[in-house]
């Protein structure tokens, strides 16, 4: 697939989020879990979440740590109060490289080797997190499309 990265100045989105310390190997079996206790969460606070997608905040480890804090999360409309697991954080705001995933998500690393390609071409250098928020469900993985967005320092 060829990916096309633009750069943008965006603004914080608010997340409901379950927040988890997991190796990269690991999201694939750490996501699931931790979004469902953040739907569960969702349908008891009716309002809260109207259209927001699924989106989920890696932030970088620091050097020589092999764990990452992720936080599995979706979009809601508005900040509220923690409760349990469950935490309001948000997307950060500022200037970032992004490329949009059109297919499976097993074929996600593509869009993030293509940034980091680009972040090589151009000499931009990355903040402490990236971010991945997945359009809307369809089981025609070919219509599938995720968008991976990178902090820009």
């Amino acid at each position: 697939m060829n990916y096309r990265v633009v750069t943008k100045t965006v603004r914080a989105q608010p997340l409901a989020a379950v927040r988890r310390r997991v190796l990269i190997d690991d999201v694939g079996r750490a996501w699931k879990p931790a979004l469902d206790i953040v739907w569960e969460f969702l349908h008891q606070h009716e309002g809260l979440w109207t259209d927001g997608h699924n989106c989920f905040v890696y932030h970088r480890p620091a050097s020589g740590e092999a764990a990452m804090v992720v936080d599995f999360g979706v979009q809601v409309i508005r900040p509220f109060q923690d409760a349990g697991e469950v935490v309001c954080t948000e997307t950060p705001a500022g200037e970032v490289a992004m490329t949009t995933h059109v297919g499976s998500y097993r074929k996600l690393a593509a869009a993030h080797e293509a940034i980091n390609s680009w972040r090589g071409e151009t000499g931009h250098a990355f903040g402490g997190c990236s971010w991945e928020i997945y359009g809307d469900w369809t089981d025609d993985e070919a219509k599938l499309e995720t968008q991976i967005v990178y902090l820009l320092s």
